[in-house]
């Protein structure tokens, strides 16, 4: 049953989760299932809140019943279902705490009741539960030398957010929310209307570049706390997906800041591509992030 589950979460990291997917080949084999099985997890949760076919109460329910089988999987219970009893091995054999995947919920949940954030604030305590906290998990896995790497995991958290914010301002719109913090928006004169009717000024290119700057500062906190983590491997993994996903941020600047016409990606050749040059960095110990 543990290799079925194991399996089962592999094919969903493998269907969602691309960057992770490839850069995953690199972990030891054990800590590769165990970010699976978190992956999945994490995963269904995300799922539940933006089944666009549910109503409200019906997501509601769906992260219960998630909730549910997480409390499950920390307690003495025998477990049945292969993904969650995979998932029950990864956080009993990695030291995860419950309260980690709480934060995760409470984050989800918060997308059933609010789609505005009125400043950075909000947005950061939103960020950090469903972001900042998987941060915290992966840590877990990874191994680390001292408390100072748990910051640092979180900032990297905080910055694929961010950046994933910026990505999907069409889609997340479709779906009724903003995520760009109001003030902020306000500061540069930027309207519900303008993100409407797809605007693209001087300033909303202004508003991007401000908040591109932002997400970088945070891959470059980020950055500073990989050579924290014990496992070689796992510390190629994490530079990987770092300058990885902080390269979308210079795709958003190529399309000129037309997050609309297209999802901002990195091509898959471009990413294996890139792997070489970034070995060599890291066997350089050069893990400082580069804008």
């Amino acid at each position: 049953m543990l290799k079925q589950g194991f399996q089962k979460a592999k094919e969903i990291t493998r269907h969602h989760a691309h960057t992770f997917y490839l850069t995953s080949f690199f972990l030891p084999k054990d800590k590769r299932l165990a970010t699976y099985a978190v992956y999945a997890l994490c995963r269904l949760s995300d799922e539940s809140v933006d089944n666009a076919k549910a109503t409200d109460e019906q997501k509601q329910k769906d992260l219960d019943l998630i909730r549910t089988k997480i409390t499950e999987a920390f307690s003495a219970n025998e477990i049945k279902d292969p993904l969650l009893f995979c998932f029950q091995q990864t956080v009993q054999e990695y030291q995860i705490p419950q309260k980690y995947f709480n934060e995760l919920l409470d984050g989800m949940t918060m997308d059933l009741a609010v789609n505005r954030y009125q400043n950075f604030n909000e947005l950061y305590n939103y960020s950090y539960k469903v972001a900042g906290v998987i941060g915290l998990i992966m840590t877990k896995i990874f191994g680390y030398k001292n408390a100072d790497a748990e910051k640092h995991a979180i900032e990297l958290g905080l910055a694929l957010q961010l950046t994933n914010i910026l990505r999907d301002v069409k889609e997340d719109f479709a779906r009724g929310r903003i995520y760009l913090p109001q003030a902020e928006m306000k500061r540069f004169e930027i309207t519900e209307t303008d993100i409407k009717e797809e605007i693209i000024d001087e300033r909303f290119k202004s508003f991007m570049r401000f908040q591109i700057e932002r997400a970088r500062d945070y891959f470059c906190r980020a950055s500073q706390g990989l050579k924290l983590i014990t496992d070689g491997r796992c510390r190629f993994t994490a530079f990987l997906i770092l300058e990885f996903y902080a390269k979308i941020l210079k795709e958003i600047e190529k399309s000129n800041f037309n997050v609309y016409a297209k999802r901002a990606i990195v091509p898959w050749h471009e990413k294996v591509l890139g792997i070489f040059p970034l070995l060599v960095r890291f066997l350089t110990n050069s893990f400082t992030f580069h804008a």
